[in-house]
């Protein structure tokens, strides 16, 4: 049974403002704030939080393994996850000195992974994003790891931050193959990336958040590399939004800081980056630039398709997205922290589902919000969305996991919900009959469907 417990929790980046006015958000370290899993240690509020349960809504926790720790006594936080082949990904974060690594879960029995391994990790830096595929090219035939690698300290000659590429075709024994440096000075490397096989070629997407501020739009936020010689990774392509978005240009984008064409000051950076199955269409999460969507088929030479945009009142934050519907219905997620700013609605980040039959006119569908919005200031805001079939599962920090019907995209359903105590849930990914929920602080939870009543069914907003 649910019951209410009041907790302290803890309210990840402090509601202050830039020189520009940009509200601060989790992510946004040129705004203000703090990288997410930094420190949790802000401020103290006590509020009614559900107690963690085995058992919430249609979602039981049949496992949850912590880290373990490869330096005496340093304690490494949890990134996202992901799952291949039966193993779990758990990428690390930056918390007590970084240099976690990848961890590596074996899910033979779900109710009792093995960490069996760990690889990547490199000192002075953290790897919070990983993604497995199985590639095969003349190059390289076998399952191929791209993780993220950001430095602790941006101003460190000697740290490199991009991302590094790992045979893992024997998930216990990873095998270090090529390295990849994103070379803006300044900025931290690449944050988020995406493995993607399309044909013979294997290419990874970069976000590397402020590359192109920090670099006076000399370097670019996404590259397209070619990996399919993992040990010699080249880069194809870069993405200059200001020469594709007629919204876009020097006069007023200098790479973070943009001025609409309603005169509003927002911020642009590319946070994440997706492609669909076929490694064809590529999804570039840019912030309040919208999902920006481009044609890759001819990955040297993009074509852009088009991109979603916000109301002039909606702060937009585009921080990740996943496809439904087969391919037709996109999922965005906007991660908001601050919901207080002059001139905008008072909303902490929710969920927004768009029609992209014609990419070049996405139409807004739909928005997905918790009840949660004034209760859980650190779950107050969405993070990562999965869609299997016509489940949408959402990520929502100290709000755990919500599970959300989309058959029909235009009216969105919750439908189940798992808040464990301390619950500050990074990730999720569905892996054949169980779920996958990366806990900054605790570790790896999977979670199975019970097929119970829906507890706890919110529609859309």
């Amino acid at each position: 049974m649910k019951s209410e417990i009041l907790v302290k929790t803890a309210l990840v980046g402090a509601l202050v403002f830039s020189a520009g006015g940009t509200s601060v958000l989790a992510h946004d370290e040129i705004g203000g704030g703090e990288e997410k899993g930094d420190n949790l240690a802000g401020v103290e509020l006590t509020v009614p939080l559900l107690e963690g349960s085995k058992n919430t809504g249609n979602l039981k926790e049949v496992a949850a393994v912590p880290l373990k720790e490869i330096r005496d006594g340093v304690k490494n936080s949890t990134g996202d996850v992901y799952a291949h082949k039966g193993f779990a990904y758990l990428g690390t974060h930056r918390a007590n000195g970084g240099g976690g690594g990848v961890r590596v879960f074996d899910m033979k029995d779900p109710s009792n992974p093995v960490e069996v391994s760990v690889f990547a990790a490199i000192q002075g830096t953290w790897q919070e994003k990983v993604i497995v595929k199985t590639v095969n090219t003349k190059h390289f035939k076998g399952d191929l790891a791209a993780v993220s690698v950001q430095k602790m300290d941006q101003k460190d000659p000697n740290s490199q931050g991009g991302f590094v590429l790992y045979d893992v075709t024997n998930p216990r024994e990873p095998k270090k193959l090529g390295f990849w440096e994103s070379s803006s000075s300044g900025a931290r490397g690449t944050h988020e990336l995406y493995l993607t096989v399309q044909g013979d070629n294997v290419y990874v997407l970069t976000a590397d958040c402020y590359a192109d501020y920090y670099s006076h739009g000399k370097k670019m936020d996404v590259s397209i590399v070619d990996v399919s010689n993992p040990t010699n990774p080249n880069t194809i392509y870069e993405f200059n939004p200001r020469a594709y978005i007629p919204e876009v240009s020097d006069e007023n984008y200098d790479g973070y800081n943009w001025t609409d064409e309603e005169g509003i000051q927002r911020a642009a950076f590319a946070h994440s980056v997706k492609t669909d199955g076929t490694g064809k269409t590529a999804f570039l999460s840019y912030w309040d630039l919208g999902t920006i969507m481009l044609d890759i088929s001819d990955a040297k030479n993009p074509v852009y398709l088009g991109r979603t945009d916000f109301a002039s009142d909606v702060q937009g934050a585009a921080h990740s997205m996943d496809l439904a519907k087969g391919g037709t219905v996109l999922v965005e997620t906007r991660e908001v922290f601050g919901p207080t700013r002059e001139g905008f609605e008072s909303a902490y980040g929710y969920t927004m589902i768009y029609d992209i039959k014609d990419k070049t006119n996405p139409e807004l569908l739909s928005t997905f919000r918790t009840e949660f919005t004034e209760t859980i200031p650190n779950g107050a805001t969405v993070h990562d969305p999965k869609v299997h079939g016509n489940t949408l599962y959402l990520s929502h920090y100290s709000g755990g996991v919500r599970t959300v019907d989309i058959t029909d995209p235009s009216s969105p359903q919750q439908t189940g919900m798992y808040i464990p105590s301390k619950a500050n849930i990074w990730g999720v990914f569905v892996d054949r009959n169980y779920i996958l929920a990366s806990d900054i602080g605790s570790g790896l939870k999977v979670l199975q469907k019970t097929g119970g009543p829906n507890m706890n069914r919110m529609g859309g907003v």
